[in-house]
């Protein structure tokens, strides 16, 4: 990839409001003035979000944008989501993801009745998740859930006739996890928005299983919506088939050139965006990444090139990289709260409530 061609405004820790280390792209890279098309926007309204496949470019850029919009933008004040209540229900163990949903909503002034351990609910006792849906349906108007089982989002939405927000189903799918990594991507690189030269196609590096683990197989397919701006793709995976039988037609069918191995150093130096992850599914356990997976700051990173972490991280992402310009896991978290702020003001239709400064080209869905 060409840097000094891809060259945007980036702002460092004494210069972004979070004030924390690493890279912190401005979110007017995205938006430049254009206006938010709710024509697009409007195809979540009322509807859940369990799968990237659910999603097109269009959509995701769409989103993006929106989120943008509301990094950028002073939104408190119009209190889109008033008189809304979020259910986050998580029946598996979470920091980010939970708080982060649970922040966007309460800084847009809607409410949140949360359900942080699954063991405090009739699940404990037998219940089934169709009958949960059934009851939630009478409790608030979204439904945010995390669960250890792969087919809880099946099983909770035979009853559920709210929309659900799906964070995590076991092995299967993050949707919105991927959301927020492509939305770090695109402030960092809005090149990748379109078609783009071939000197300034990236080389996607990919550390884990994505046939097994959620957050990887998230972030690979919706990159897959961008592959006119992926030179090559590379897993670096302990696996011999980490993609499994889903994922591999998928990257076939979309023409990107991929390869597979199990050492990082191999490729770092030709690496453009590195997407890390603390653990690696192997068989029917977790297990830690070694040392052919870990990064620090004497690794041969190529100048320019990115790190994305969905975080918690262990000893793979050493912190002595957190103050470089490497570093876009943390503008990556901080900047989910604004993806997901983008979603649930889509899905529950409060375009409405949206402050005079964000341009919109259609009048709010009826």
């Amino acid at each position: 990839m060409n840097q000094e061609k891809t060259k945007i405004d980036m702002k460092r820790a004494s210069e972004n409001p979070i004030d924390s280390p690493g890279l912190y792209p401005d979110p007017e890279n995205l938006i430049k003035e254009e206006s938010l098309d709710l024509s697009i926007l409007g195809k979540l309204v009322g509807s859940s979000t369990v799968s990237v496949n659910q999603f097109d470019k269009q959509l995701i850029l769409e989103l993006c944008k929106f989120a943008a919009l509301l990094e950028a933008t002073e939104i408190a004040s119009s209190h889109p989501l008033d008189g809304k209540i979020i259910i986050t229900a998580f029946f598996e163990a979470s920091t980010r993801t939970r708080l982060s949903f649970e922040s966007a909503v309460l800084r847009l002034d809607g409410k949140v009745i949360s359900i942080p351990d699954g063991r405090t609910t009739g699940t404990a006792k037998g219940e089934s998740l169709a009958d949960i849906g059934e009851m939630l349906n009478a409790y608030g108007d979204l439904v945010v859930m995390r669960h250890t089982r792969t087919d809880a989002v099946h099983d909770i939405t035979s009853k559920l006739r709210i929309p659900l927000i799906n964070a995590g189903n076991g092995t299967g799918e993050h949707p919105t996890q991927a959301m927020a990594d492509w939305y770090a991507i695109l402030k960092w690189n809005p090149k990748l928005k379109t078609d783009v030269a071939d000197e300034d196609k990236v080389h996607l590096g990919i550390l884990g299983t994505p046939g097994s683990m959620r957050a990887v197989r998230s972030f690979l397919e919706m990159s897959l919506l961008f592959k006119q701006g992926i030179r090559k793709m590379t897993i670096v995976s302990e696996m011999a088939d980490p993609l499994g039988p889903i994922l591999e037609p998928l990257l076939k069918k979309a023409g990107i050139d991929y390869q597979v191995t199990n050492d990082v150093r191999e490729v770092l130096g030709d690496l453009d965006i590195i997407y890390m992850n603390s653990i690696t599914f192997l068989g029917d356990s977790y297990k830690s990444l070694d040392a052919r997976f870990r990064l620090d700051r004497d690794s041969q990173l190529k100048p320019g090139a990115v790190v994305l972490h969905p975080l918690a991280r262990l000893d793979e992402l050493s912190t002595s990289l957190d103050d470089t310009d490497h570093n876009l896991y943390f503008t990556q978290a901080h900047g989910a709260v604004f993806v997901r702020q983008a979603l649930l003001i889509s899905t529950l239709n409060r375009f409405d409530r949206l402050p005079a400064s964000i341009h919109t080209t259609a009048e709010a869905i009826k």
